[in-house]
């Protein structure tokens, strides 16, 4: 998957328009658009504004990382602790 069909799949499921994210970024939507279809790619100071937004690495954003971070903001320590052994769990039954 390459940088605009991440960004459009991460603003879709945020369910931002491309009118809004560019209005976060500052923008205009036809530059988000261009981001999308692969016309243009953002500036280093716009994809670390785009890899906020999103809580994910501006790797992920690249493609040069496929896995993708947890957001977990607002958890308590025993619910962090409760997706670890979750996620331990499921690797282990792979």
């Amino acid at each position: 998957m390459n940088f605009g069909n991440r960004l459009k799949t991460l603003r879709i499921k945020k369910k931002l328009t491309q009118q809004q994210l560019a209005d976060l970024l500052g923008l205009t939507k036809s530059v988000i658009s261009a981001y999308e279809n692969g016309l243009r790619y953002p500036a280093y100071d716009v994809l670390i504004k785009i890899s906020r937004i999103f809580k994910v690495s501006t790797d992920f954003l690249l493609g040069v990382e496929i896995k993708r971070e947890i957001d977990t903001s607002g958890l308590t320590d025993e619910q962090v602790e409760a997706l670890i052994v979750l996620i331990d769990t499921i690797r282990n039954n792979n």
